[in-house]
Formats: C-alpha cells, sequence, structure tokens
C-alpha cells in the first residue's frame, strides 16, 4: 500500500452502501476518500453518482476493507470523512418539541437501531449523555443504516442533567420503566421528550423521579423488550398521536 494511503488511515472511518450513501445525500460532512474492491460491488455506480468530482477513489484488497473498518461486514465500501458534528446548543421546546434521550445506553448497535427510530418517527432530535453513552462512531453509523446523517445531536454531560435541563425548559419527560402506566394510554402531551435506559438497568432511579413513567405490556415478567425496540415502539406510539408521523 503507498504511504500515502497508509497515512490516511489515521482518519474517520465510515463503512457500509447506506451510510455512505447518507452521508453524501446529507451533506453534512464531507468524504474525502472512498475505498473499494476491483471488481466493484454492485453499488458502486449508485454511490459514484453521489460522488463529487474531487473525492479519489482507490481499489484495494477486500482484506484491506476488512482491516479499515474492523469489521468484514463493510459491504465492499469504507470512506475516509470528517467527524461527526454535534449540535453546539440545548433544544428549545419551539422548535424542537418531541426528542429523545437516551441514558446509558453502552451498545452501539443498539444506539444506531434507536438513532434509526428516531428518524423514521420524525423526532426533532437526540440528546446523549457525554461518557455514559456508546461512542457514536463507524458502527453507530452502520446500525442507523446512515440515518444518523440526518440527525441533530446534542451531548450532554450526563442523563441527569440532561434531563433536569430539559424539564426546566419546559419539556414533559416520559421514561420508559417497568411499573409505570400503560404506554398505549399516555398521551405524550407536547413538548416532550422519550428517554430511554441502558440494556441492563434501565433509567438511573435519579432521572426516574424527573418524569412519568411509561410501561410496554409484554407477556411475563421476566422478560423484557430489548433496549431499540422498546424505543421503537415508544416512538411509534408517541409519534402517531402526536402526528409527527
Amino acid at each position: 500500500m503507498k504511504r500515502k494511503e497508509q497515512k490516511e488511515q489515521t482518519g474517520v472511518y465510515i463503512y457500509g452502501i447506506h451510510p455512505i450513501i447518507e452521508l453524501l445525500t446529507a451533506r453534512r460532512r464531507q468524504l474525502t476518500r472512498l475505498y473499494t474492491t476491483d471488481p466493484v460491488p454492485k453499488a458502486f455506480n449508485q454511490i459514484r453518482a453521489l460522488l463529487p468530482n474531487h473525492v479519489p477513489i482507490s481499489f484495494v484488497k477486500r482484506e484491506v476493507l476488512n482491516t479499515f473498518a474492523d469489521t468484514t461486514d463493510h459491504q465492499g465500501f469504507v470512506g475516509i470523512t470528517s467527524p461527526f458534528q454535534f449540535r453546539k446548543k440545548p433544544f428549545s421546546p419551539e422548535k424542537s418539541p418531541f426528542l429523545v434521550l437516551i441514558d446509558s445506553v453502552q451498545d452501539t448497535r443498539n444506539l444506531g437501531g434507536i438513532i434509526r427510530s428516531v428518524h423514521c418517527t420524525g423526532a426533532h432530535g437526540l440528546v446523549l449523555a457525554g461518557r455514559q453513552s456508546a461512542p457514536i462512531n463507524n458502527s453507530t453509523a452502520k446500525a442507523s443504516a446512515g440515518l444518523i446523517e440526518h440527525l441533530e445531536i446534542y451531548l450532554a454531560p450526563t442523563a441527569y442533567i440532561a434531563a433536569q435541563e430539559l424539564k426546566n425548559a419546559g419539556y414533559n419527560l416520559y421514561l420508559g420503566a417497568l411499573n409505570g402506566k400503560d404506554a398505549t394510554t399516555v398521551d405524550f402531551k407536547p413538548p416532550f421528550c422519550i428517554v430511554i435506559g441502558s440494556e441492563g438497568k434501565g433509567i438511573s432511579p435519579e432521572v426516574l423521579r424527573l418524569g412519568e413513567k411509561v410501561t410496554l405490556g409484554q407477556k411475563t415478567a421476566d422478560i423484557s423488550y430489548n433496549a431499540s425496540v422498546a424505543a421503537g415502539i415508544l416512538l411509534f406510539l408517541a409519534a402517531t398521536k402526536n402526528r409527527f408521523i
């Protein structure tokens, strides 16, 4: 491999067909190089049609893509891009009446799945809790099918600080938790924020005290929904009751 390409390996990588297509469609950050295989994958022409003329394309062996992406799940495409840009200011109820707060979700695939639901249900933004959250990286982008590229994300110091700030701003907090109100009967009155807890411990106790607990029905008490699945169901209920979708 050429030295120039070796140097570029220190960039921010993104992989997969949909993440690269959505990045190019959203135009919020730049792709500086595209790596693919020869012969090219089936989606090559679709991606090339969106690619600015100045972006170089390198044809490499699949093993090189495996190394760049740190996975074999790259579908024949790896790109180098600028870092994801977080929102600098907190959301306001007037402009963003439908938000989602993530409290300590640790798995990038779960976070990506939640981001996908946030986009699909018309939510206006996502709040993450700094070090308590899974990172925004290439795995998150892949799990979100690239839809992270269209989303406003605000990074708060902690979930408690974020929840307190949202409450003080006038948001109604609805917390996905056990022993709460039946989610199908909740009005989800705007402006509101749906709070999703971590895979194991759920929402932290100090955050639970700041809003209304809502519960998804389930067949038996000894099982629970995956965090991203629960988020998807709650967001769908909230969005349909308020005609966001």
